[in-house]
C-alpha cells in the first residue's frame, strides 16, 4: 500500500489531545492504532503527562481498546526521574511536587522522595490535580535554596473531555514567578522521552496533537512528525508556526494513516488558494507554500475549504 502507515516501523504516539481526551477515546484513534498493530506497525504511547504509573497509563489505554503493555508506555515522570539520577548522588532527597507515581519513578532511580523543602536538594514538578499553595510554596523555599529543579513537562494546558484545564506549565509558571528561576525540562519539546521510545533502525513517526511539545520535539529528535488536529493546535497555529514547529505531515485524525497526506486537489499562488478536495488537504497546500492564515479564497470551493479551517 502506498498509505502514510507503509512508510514507518513504528508510531511515537502522545496521549492526551491524539489518543484520548480524559476518560473518552479519541474517535477513530483506536481503529487507526490497531489496524496499524495488523500490519505490524507498534505504537510506543509517550506522554508528557507525569501523574500516572506506566502501568495505569497502559490499563487505562486497553480499557478504551488500544494494544498496550506497561513496557509500550514512556512518561514525563520517568525521564524526569532519570535526568535526576545522572545529576544526584544514590539516596539524595528530592522534593516531588506531583503524584506518588512520580514518587515512585523517583524512588526506583535510588533517590530518595520527600514532600517538604528541608534537606531536599532537587525538585521534580509534574502535573498533579491535588497541587495547592502550600505544595508550590515547598517547592519555592527548596529551589531559593540551590534546590536542582527539573519540571516533567511545560504544557500551559492539559486537553480534557470538557475542554482545555491547567497543565503542568501552569504551575511552573507560578514557581518561576516566585523564585526567578527556569527548571530543566525533561519531557518534550525536549528530545529525550522521544528518543528513549524511539528504537535503532525503525522508521518512527512522532505523532500529537501540539506544535509546541509533540511536533517541536520530534523534529528536534530529527524524526518526522504528523499533527493530528483533534486537540490543542489548530489550522491557524499551523501557519503562524515557527520553524521548529512545522509538521511534516498534518492529518484531521488519525484515520490519515490509511492514506496518501498530500495537497491534492488544490494550489496556492501568490497568497490565493484554489482547487477542491478536503480542507485538510488545502491546509497541507497551504503549509507547503509557506502562506500565513490571512490567505485568501478563488472559488466557492476554496471559501468552504477556509472557513472549516477557521480561515475564512
Amino acid at each position: 500500500m502506498s498509505d502514510l502507515l507503509s512508510r514507518f516501523d513504528a508510531l511515537l504516539a502522545d496521549l492526551d489531545g491524539t489518543l484520548y481526551a480524559g476518560k473518552e477515546a479519541v474517535p477513530g484513534a483506536v481503529a487507526a492504532v490497531r489496524a496499524a498493530a495488523e500490519r505490524g506497525v507498534r505504537t510506543a504511547y509517550v506522554t508528557n503527562n507525569a501523574s500516572r504509573r506506566p502501568a495505569d497509563v497502559a490499563a487505562h489505554l486497553v480499557e478504551l481498546g488500544y494494544p498496550a503493555t506497561t513496557e509500550d508506555v514512556r512518561t514525563s515522570s520517568q525521564a524526569g526521574a532519570a535526568m535526576l539520577a545522572a545529576q544526584l548522588p544514590a539516596g539524595a532527597k528530592v522534593l516531588v511536587l506531583g503524584t506518588d507515581a512520580l514518587a515512585d519513578e523517583v524512588a526506583l532511580r535510588g533517590l530518595t522522595p520527600v514532600r517538604e523543602a528541608a534537606g531536599a536538594v532537587a525538585v521534580v514538578h509534574g502535573h498533579s490535580p491535588d497541587t495547592g499553595w502550600r505544595q508550590l510554596a515547598e517547592a519555592t523555599l527548596a529551589i531559593r535554596n540551590g534546590a536542582v529543579w527539573v519540571a516533567t513537562n511545560v504544557d500551559p494546558t492539559l486537553p480534557t473531555e470538557r475542554g482545555p484545564m491547567p497543565g503542568n506549565g501552569s504551575m511552573v509558571r507560578v514557581v518561576q514567578t516566585a523564585t526567578g528561576m527556569d527548571p530543566q525540562v525533561a519531557g518534550k519539546p525536549a528530545p529525550a522521552l522521544i528518543l528513549q521510545a524511539h528504537r535503532d533502525g525503525e522508521r518512527s513517526l512522532v505523532v500529537g496533537d501540539r506544535l509546541d511539545t509533540d511536533i517541536e520535539g520530534g523534529n528536534a529528535a530529527g524524526l518526522p512528525t504528523l499533527l493530528v488536529l483533534t486537540g490543542v493546535s489548530t489550522p491557524r497555529d499551523v501557519l503562524e508556526a515557527p520553524e521548529r514547529q512545522r509538521p511534516t505531515y498534518i492529518g484531521a485524525d488519525l484515520g490519515v494513516l490509511s492514506e496518501d497526506p498530500g495537497p491534492e486537489g488544490w494550489r496556492v499562488s501568490d497568497g490565493v488558494l484554489s482547487g477542491e478536495g478536503s480542507p485538510v488537504a488545502a491546509l497541507r497546500a497551504l503549509l507547503a507554500a509557506g502562506s500565513g492564515p490571512d490567505v485568501r479564497a478563488d472559488g466557492d470551493q476554496a471559501v468552504h475549504a477556509l472557513e472549516a479551517l477557521g480561515l475564512g
